[in-house]
């Protein structure tokens, strides 16, 4: 590619120079034309500044030919110079807006006037699109420092608010600050709770950020999706019956095939309906429907609570992003769980989105389907 630009720069700017060359020398010729056509009268104007005898003389002494030869050659020489300045000070001005940008006297957005007719033109469209790319990537770097940084800040306060309450109790069992034995067994339960919530954390951040640096190891197979959702629904049986909810799977196909890890598309679903037994307790039920679109196989998980609020959409699949400010990731999740499921959706070629309005909320998510031949 850079070949090929080189060549066609050198080949357009050779082409139009041996063009102003042979423009310059045919203005040159119709000039002197027109010089010897009116000599008379240009000699007249001449005799007023008292030079006419002058010039005749320096015609005399070098010989009208010669004269003529060197007066052509002299006004090619200056009508070349005048249109070769033309393109050449378009390229001094790109050059100076480069130097610019790197010197940061012009961001990277700033454009430089694309001449096409100018054998510079393609390079000043080049050097805009390297420009662009250029602060597409700086964006994107200031971008990610900020998402490092927040992440950094999130996760030190999110662990150190419930290794405070751990430390906090355990400290009161060595110190034996406890009336009886029911009293430690309590700080030893709260210390326990707080310890599993750690626990869920940690491995949702790690999962997190394998999934971020795309590490996480997957071990594709070929399954009944159908199926696979159908026994989700059974293990989740116990805790939806205690929420006082119930469950319903409908699906197009008893049989649906995909390609993809079951385990990690297990949690996705999980993710999903955990989320709908959390927030959409008062719906009392939550289904999951299975349909074919095309070549790929829609999931929807769909639960009949309180809707989310149209200024959370937009951010359901952030990481720490938690719907309701008021709960902490100790009386909700870690805040990962949506996030992690889009980044497994992603994994396998799929997408993850979600509607809400007062019926109903309803994630979507969208894999490829395994064609049957």
């Amino acid at each position: 590619m850079a070949t090929k630009l080189k060549d066609n720069i050198a080949l357009r700017l050779l082409s139009r120079t041996l063009f102003h060359m042979a423009a310059s020398l045919l203005l040159a010729a119709v000039t002197v034309s027109v010089l010897l056509l009116s000599a008379d009268s240009i000699l007249r104007v001449f005799g007023i500044f008292g030079i006419r005898f002058l010039i005749r003389g320096i015609v005399k002494g070098m010989g009208e030919d010669i004269f003529l030869f060197g007066l052509g050659l002299f006004l090619s020489f200056v009508y070349f110079c005048i249109m070769q300045w033309r393109f050449f000070s378009y390229f001094a001005g790109m050059n100076t807006i480069v130097s610019g940008m790197a010197e940061g006297r012009f961001d990277f957005d700033y454009k430089i006037k694309v001449h096409k007719s100018n054998p510079f033109g393609d390079m000043a469209g080049h050097i805009n699109r390297l420009a662009g790319r250029l602060h597409f990537a700086l964006e994107e770097e200031r971008k990610a420092e900020q998402t490092k940084n927040e992440l950094i800040t999130n996760v030190s306060h999110d662990l150190r608010t419930p290794l405070t309450s751990v430390l906090g109790y355990l400290g009161l069992i060595e110190q034996d600050r406890y009336r009886d034995e029911v009293e430690l067994r309590h700080y030893v339960q709260i210390a326990y709770d707080k310890s599993q919530r750690l626990n869920v954390l940690i491995n949702d951040l790690f999962e997190y950020t394998r999934m971020r640096h795309d590490t996480a190891a997957t071990k594709e197979t070929t399954f009944n999706l159908v199926e696979m959702l159908g026994q989700l629904l059974v293990q989740f049986h116990l805790p939806l019956q205690e929420a006082g909810m119930e469950s319903k799977l409908i699906a197009d196909e008893t049989a649906v095939t995909v390609k993809g890890d079951p385990a990690k598309l297990v949690r996705v679903f999980e993710n999903l309906i955990a989320n709908a037994m959390a927030y959409g307790r008062e719906g009392k039920r939550v289904v999951v429907t299975v349909q074919l679109e095309g070549s790929d196989v829609v999931v929807g998980v769909i639960n009949y609570g309180e809707p989310i609020p149209a200024i959370d959409l937009p951010h359901i699949f952030d990481r720490f992003y938690r719907v309701d400010k008021s709960r902490t990731q100790w009386s909700g999740g870690s805040g990962l769980g949506l996030a992690i499921s889009k980044g497994i959706v992603e994994k396998h070629g799929g997408t993850i989105a979600v509607t809400s309005d007062l019926d109903r909320t309803a994630f979507r998510v969208t894999i490829p389907a395994v064609q049957s031949s």
